[in-house]
């Protein structure tokens, strides 16, 4: 069997960790892409970064060395979704944490109106209620692919696969409450 593999970061944490605009915007992603806690929004900016140095390196170099790295990256950023199709290396530069957390599962399945919240949407996926084309992934912070992402719904043994399910039926009438606020509003202000 051998050792088990010894476990690292795959993160680096901020280097100025109480600067006040950086826990502002640490605490906006937590709530608004229902993250668990830092360590999952470190890992994604982590993972930027490093697609950010590989493109700042490439710029760097001369056009015959970095033709075949170039296109290796574009390819992958297209891949995941984060760039269009047409994105140049100047793209990958401009990109911010939050391409990167929209192409999470959590979001995608929230965005697509599988789950009523966000956090709802997490428990979803750790319980294995969502697959991706017949394959059960129970990771909120998998990133979906291009491909991957129209073939996303509910695992067919779920009790959320069936349309009569009182969960289905709440996120059917969601939308429709969250408009009835405003138009309470209008008819307050006219009095």
């Amino acid at each position: 069997m051998g050792d088990p593999k010894k476990q690292r970061k795959k993160y680096a944490t901020p280097r100025f960790p109480w600067r006040t605009d950086i826990l502002k915007d640490e605490l906006k992603f937590l709530g608004q892409y229902g993250l668990r806690n830092k360590h999952e929004l470190w890992r994604h900016e982590t993972m930027l970064s490093k697609f950010r140095g590989i493109a700042r390196s490439l710029i760097g170099k001369s056009p015959e060395e970095r033709e075949k790295m170039e296109r290796e990256l574009l390819a992958r950023l297209k891949k995941l979704g984060v760039l269009h199709e047409t994105a140049v290396l100047d793209d990958v530069l401009d990109l911010t944490v939050e391409d990167i957390l929209e192409r999470r599962l959590q979001t995608i399945v929230f965005r697509k109106g599988l789950a009523a919240s966000i956090h709802q949407t997490r428990q979803l996926i750790t319980h294995g209620h969502i697959i991706i084309e017949n394959r059960k992934v129970t990771v909120p912070s998998y990133i979906v692919t291009r491909e991957e992402e129209n073939q996303i719904t509910y695992a067919p043994r779920s009790p959320f696969s069936n349309p009569a399910h009182p969960l289905r039926q709440t996120i059917a009438v969601t939308p429709t409450t969250e408009s009835k606020p405003s138009q309470t509003k209008t008819m307050e202000e006219e009095q």
